[in-house]
């Protein structure tokens, strides 16, 4: 080895004296762990908005030109071929030496050349925990404990591999139960039931804490709902969400009232204050029964805590009638946000459902569900459909100025867009129906604009429908919940996925970092706060 040359690991030069099998493992460890330190860095940027760090080529001035043959074959070599390149990020969890039979006498060991292949494990692990039983000189007897983490007689992985096939991969319970009797485990549906709805206390108070987290830091909210169906009968699911964290709520009806009771998480109160009596007076309670309510204000602010205690409240009143009693616990829980000053200065924006527009709040509208209501006209000839065809695109122009803007705000364009809104949806076209269209939009001015005001809000509501739309795969194989431990599972684990997914955390690897007791990952809500105040 007196004429070899010094070969390069890990950016260190390694002398030919130097190469021993441990000092060329050691740094090949060392690369490793250079390129995790990279892959992490670039990770944290692309949560935080950064640009990607810029690939910068070695200079090729001081090298050596290569002959043709050799050039033309590197040219033919795919970009990121390399088997090094593709492992390189790999935990290699297992190495196995291969030694060569057969050499002649004499030879040397110069090296080694690294195979690696990727595996997974699927079998049965089962455990015998030996509790040793002691006799103590008072005659009495003691055993020792279990570990913490164990629970039942389902270990840690188990009971994790059983919640992500469920939520993660929508696996039915009679499929898992499948899946683990090939492997070896007896289990039965019943003790599957309960190892996904049962014992996840803690899972589910780290999902209550993601809106109150949220609405703490983050500069807008959007809501989306779809149907579901609960103890037989439809139900509907609201999420919350933005870019940080996605919150799922399963009730029976999507009326405004079960929205306002989501926003008011984790609050559980209804206030008839001076906020109050302005939402009812705003809403039409009649005049004799917004005089009463305005004198028990006189008196002073009315809390009232639990909803069994409100509808006491409520009977106490005599407001017995659906529409009094609706309008009156509307405003109550509009005085719970006021009292704590909720959302205030935090747009929320919506797909115009009716339950999601709420005076006080600012309410921003999706841009896409207005150019829908233009899309689903109905030409009767050529005429109306050249009509159709100019405003849309009209429409669409203006939707790009719009997403300009948020680039970049100033006072002119923001001038410019208000104008030209008021000549886009107040021109009249000749087409009767394309002109009420175009009324309809133009009503929702305030809404459609708060993004002059506001250019952090996006122009649709994309984010929460993507959200949601994975709820609905779920809802086309299954028949819904059927206890309300069910139903909160569902909404908390599908909630705890989405925000995992967010942030980049992997949901298998947070499943069995809570269930085995590690806490290694920091809590999502935590998680939201830090992120969404990072530079």
């Amino acid at each position: 080895m007196d004429g070899a040359k010094p070969i390069t690991i890990a950016g260190i030069e390694v002398p030919p004296e130097q190469r021993t099998p441990l000092v060329e493992a050691l740094l090949r460890v060392i690369a490793q762990q250079q390129a995790e330190i990279e892959r992490l860095r670039a990770e944290i940027a692309r949560l935080k908005g950064l640009p990607p760090r810029p690939t910068i080529r070695p200079s090729t001035l001081n090298q050596s030109h290569p002959d043709p043959a050799h050039k033309k074959q590197r040219r033919g070599k795919r970009p990121g071929s390399a088997k090094r390149q593709k492992t390189a990020e790999l935990i290699i969890h297992e190495t196995i030496p291969l030694p060569l039979e057969g050499l002649p006498e004499g030879t040397l060991q110069n090296g080694y050349e690294d195979f690696v292949v990727q595996d997974l494990r699927i079998e049965a692990h089962n455990i015998c925990y030996r509790r040793l039983r002691y006799l103590l000189p008072d005659g009495t007897s003691r055993t020792a404990p279990l570990p913490a983490n164990v629970q039942g007689h389902f270990g840690a992985t188990l009971r994790s591999y059983v919640l992500y096939q469920h939520h993660q991969n929508l696996v039915t319970q009679p499929l898992i139960r499948e899946e683990l009797l090939d492997f070896g485990i007896d289990i039965s549906t019943g003790q599957i039931d309960r190892l996904l709805t049962e014992g996840h206390e803690s899972f589910h108070q780290e999902k209550d804490g993601l809106l109150p987290a949220a609405r703490g830091v983050c500069d807008y909210f959007q809501a989306d709902d779809t149907g579901a169906r609960h103890r037989g009968k439809n139900a509907y699911t609201t999420v919350i969400a933005n870019p940080f964290f996605a919150s799922f709520t399963t009730t029976e009806t999507k009326s405004r009232i079960n929205f306002l009771k989501l926003l008011c998480v984790p609050h559980e109160e209804y206030v008839l204050g001076e906020d109050a009596l302005v939402y009812m007076e705003y809403h039409g309670l009649s005049a004799s029964l917004l005089t009463r309510l305005a004198a028990v204000v006189r008196k002073g602010e009315r809390i009232v805590t639990g909803e069994a205690a409100w509808q006491r409240q409520l009977r106490a009143w005599r407001i017995v009638a659906d529409e009094p009693r609706r309008i009156v616990t509307e405003a109550a829980l509009f005085g719970t946000l006021m009292r704590h000053e909720l959302y205030l200065g935090q747009p929320l924006l919506s797909d115009d459902a009716g339950q999601f527009r709420i005076l006080g709040l600012l309410h921003a509208l999706c841009w896409l569900h207005a150019e829908r209501s233009l899309k689903k006209l109905l030409a009767m000839n050529p005429r109306e459909q050249e009509a159709i065809n100019r405003v849309r695109d009209a429409v669409w122009r203006y939707y790009q100025r719009l997403r300009a803007y948020r680039q970049s705000p100033t006072l002119r364009r923001k001038a410019a867009l208000e104008r030209d809104f008021e000549r886009l949806f107040t021109r009249r076209t000749g087409f009767v129906d394309l002109n009420e269209a175009l009324r309809r939009i133009h009503e929702k001015r305030s809404e459609l604009l708060l993004v002059l005001d506001h250019p952090e809000i996006p122009l649709h509501n994309n984010l929460s429908e993507s959200d949601i739309r994975e709820w609905a795969k779920k809802r086309k194989i299954s028949a819904g919940t059927r206890s309300e431990l069910g139903r909160r599972c569902r909404d908390t684990f599908v909630s705890l996925k989405k925000t995992c997914r967010k942030f980049g955390v992997s949901f298998w690897q947070y499943l069995r970092d809570r269930i085995s007791g590690q806490h290694n990952i920091l809590p999502l809500p935590r998680l939201i706060c830090q992120m969404a105040q990072a530079p």
